[in-house]
């Protein structure tokens, strides 16, 4: 087993204007199961293939252990990779795609042959064992491409966007899977995806980039409960986070469709932009009586009935879209109790809780703690 490290690693591919990956720093701890996420673009997938050697490092350096394998060849750096498309030889039966890798290093035969019976095991693929790829389904063909990692006992495993070719219900099983069977391991992971709730639900913690650079990286609780800018507040999260601009005034925080009142320290912070970024999950809004503090009216659009919850999508009823101020999502978006759920066409009025209501700079995109009014590191 080993720690990972990306020491302000780099990648610029000729003809660019800026790195895919810019001064990337970023541990992972051994037997660690971290995330990369983010939208399509971000420089996640460039990151893992810079750690498996697939990629050159423009500059900085990365480290397997107290190992710096920056400049070393893919097959000498000890890892083990699972690709979106599994990646298995169709005239192999599965034992011996399990098998081929170390067949290739020369092990012996017997070593070979307990190796993938103890990884067929795990994965319960023992009555597959002679079958080929195209008689297994896909969830099964990502476990033998699983197994094939697995045998090679490795000290990280790189697994960029498995479960992307997988229906969506085989994707919430095989998630579950993949995550027990990492811990049960106890191999050092980074795991690539654009699925932000498969980052949430599998990582111990998630990374997410933007644009090439480190956003913030945290258990994705905190990730959820205290978003370090705009970007994470607003990607982390399904449905997304309620987020706008707003105008500061007075301590209070005004658009034409509503006003909210600040923390003095928000208030503070943000007097010398003259405006706040507010944020407020779906969860944070309530039904309230018209009039109430920190309310305002709402036409809804969609009521999605989810059985245990409703969603309901609208926009602020007072005089919004006449002056251009919508919020970022073009929505409101609240997760309320079915039973009280509102029809289409009505007009409603709703608060977000004032203990959760998120603050960010106007200018930087930064968090602002509502506490003392300080703005959060930039990427951590």
């Amino acid at each position: 087993m080993a720690t990972v490290t990306y020491d302000q690693a780099s990648r610029l591919y000729p003809g660019a204007d800026t790195p895919a990956v810019n001064a990337l720093d970023l541990e992972i701890q051994d037997g660690e199961f971290l995330v990369v996420v983010g939208p399509s673009g971000c420089g996640k997938s460039t990151a893992l293939r810079m750690l498996a050697g697939l990629e050159e490092v423009t500059s900085g350096r990365i480290l397997i252990g107290d190992r710096d394998v920056t400049h070393i060849a893919p097959k000498d750096r000890d890892i083990a990779m699972v690709f979106q498309n599994y990646a298995l030889y169709p005239h192999m039966t599965v034992a011996e795609n399990m098998g081929f890798a170390l067949k290739i290093k020369g092990t012996p035969k017997d070593e070979i042959a307990s190796r993938v019976k103890e990884a067929s095991k795990i994965l319960d693929l023992e009555q597959y064992l002679e079958r080929k790829p195209k008689a297994l389904s896909g969830g099964q063909r990502q476990r033998v491409a699983m197994g094939r990692a697995i045998v090679r006992q490795p000290q990280v495993f790189l697994m960029d966007e498995p479960l992307s070719n997988l229906d969506a219900k085989l994707r919430v099983s095989t998630r579950t899977q993949i995550a027990s069977l990492q811990r049960r391991l106890g191999i050092t992971t980074l795991y690539v995806t654009h699925d932000q709730i498969e980052a949430m639900t599998m990582g111990d913690r998630v990374a997410v980039l933007k644009d090439g650079l480190l956003q913030q990286v945290d258990t994705p609780l905190n990730l959820y409960d205290t978003p370090g800018n705009v970007f994470v507040a607003g990607f982390i999260g399904s449905p997304a986070m309620n987020i706008a601009d707003f105008d500061v005034k007075d301590g209070k925080a005004e658009i034409p469709a509503m006003t909210l009142t600040l923390p003095d320290a928000v208030s503070e912070r943000a007097s010398s932009d003259g405006r706040v970024t507010v944020g407020f999950r779906p969860e944070a809004l309530e039904l309230c009586a018209q009039g109430e503090e920190n309310g305002f009216p709402v036409d809804v659009d969609i009521v999605e009935e989810l059985g245990s919850d409703a969603f309901v999508y609208g926009a602020p009823a007072a005089g919004a879209e006449a002056t251009g101020e919508r919020l970022r999502n073009e929505n409101i978006i609240a997760r309320i109790d079915p039973h009280d759920a509102p029809r289409k066409g009505d007009t409603v009025w709703m608060k977000p809780r004032a203990d959760a209501m998120h603050y960010f700079s106007a200018s930087t995109g930064q968090r602002i703690d509502a506490q003392t009014g300080e703005l959060t590191a930039a990427a951590r």
